[in-house]
């Protein structure tokens, strides 16, 4: 080829003649999938770890803050030392019942302790319950009144929203009950609740096969028919006789402050304010009025049932947890 003639081209330089291998091209495709499935692993492992080392430093903070929170540090405004001058504070709250934290067996040697701490000036019992066992009841009313006069140590109840029945049926040995203006009061009745599902069975093809010994073993039975002669057994000599010693209870707690009503003891229940004018309550006040202006000491002190330390950190310390949390983002936010 002549290279100086300008009429003469080179054909280009061909990149690849040689056509690809498919079995080469299968290979690499493999590979890059492989790749791409161990970097996923990776990435996907480093996760795991991520988020678990991420747990296990959420559960050593909760411990610790649980801790922290058990042994006080938080500061609580109503625990001093018991070497202080103090109001002894105990608190009922919930159902009233055997078995219960609100039961005789569980409060009663709160009460004591209470009571005879050498540098409490006097007992305040903080209640919100809508009341429950008149036995449990009649047992923490009866301790109270007996350690009253062993300590010659005046008792205050300060009620919040609710104290009604059996609640009422404690209150009443107080020296002294205060409430909020909106505080439900009073329920000084007794009741006792049943069914029957006798219809109901007719209807569906349902027989009542018990068996008793006694004629009137099963007249609370919600299988059977009422017993009416067992019914109004029952209603004056378990109902009427137990609303009887909860009407002397509370006439001997509250004396000539009771005002004469004809509703006083039917069971229905008043509001704070009206419950002042009924005698009910002495005044409107809370745990704050009674230490400052009543009793004239400010510091405050909580009584407790003693807890193992698994009980405060599986137990309440969960909730407290959530409400100190709660707490804290609201002052945050305001």
């Amino acid at each position: 080829m002549d290279q100086n003639n300008p009429w003469t081209t080179n054909p280009p330089a061909s990149q690849d003649s040689t056509p690809s291998n498919p079995t080469d091209s299968s290979a690499q495709s493999a590979l890059d999938k492989i790749a791409n499935a161990a970097e996923s692993y990776v990435k996907q492992e480093r996760w795991s770890r991520r988020w678990t080392n991420a747990l296990k430093i959420l559960i050593v903070v909760y411990i610790l803050f649980s801790i922290v929170m058990f042994a006080g540090f938080f500061g609580d405004n109503e625990v001093q030392p018991t070497s202080s001058e103090h109001i002894a504070v105990v608190k009922i709250n919930g159902t009233i019942m055997a078995g219960a934290p609100t039961s005789a067996e569980s409060l009663n040697p709160v009460l004591r302790d209470a009571f005879e701490a050498k540098n409490s000036r006097a007992v305040v019992l903080s209640m919100n319950s809508p009341g429950g066992s008149p036995v449990q009841s009649a047992l923490i009313n009866d301790e109270i009144t007996r350690l009253k006069q062993l300590h010659n140590k005046p008792v205050y109840v300060v009620a919040g929203d609710l104290c009604a029945s059996g609640c009422y049926y404690i209150a009443a040995a107080a020296d002294e009950i205060y409430a909020n203006k909106g505080s439900i009061i009073g329920s000084i009745g007794v009741r006792f609740d049943t069914f029957g599902f006798t219809e109901l069975m007719q209807k569906i093809g349902v027989e009542n096969r018990s068996m008793t010994a006694g004629e009137h073993k099963s007249f609370i039975n919600p299988f059977g028919k009422e017993d009416e002669e067992a019914k109004a057994f029952f209603q004056t000599r378990i109902l009427e006789r137990t609303h009887q010693q909860f009407i002397d209870v509370v006439k001997s707690g509250r004396g000539e402050r009771l005002k004469e009503n004809e509703d006083l003891f039917t069971g229905l229940v008043w509001l704070g304010d009206e419950a002042v004018e009924l005698g009910l309550i002495d005044g409107l006040g809370d745990i704050g009025f009674v230490a400052r202006d009543l009793v004239g000491v400010s510091r405050l002190r909580t009584y407790e049932q003693e807890k193992t330390f698994m009980e405060h950190l599986m137990g309440d310390l969960v909730s407290e947890t959530a409400l100190k949390l709660s707490q804290t983002l609201s002052h945050q936010w305001q």
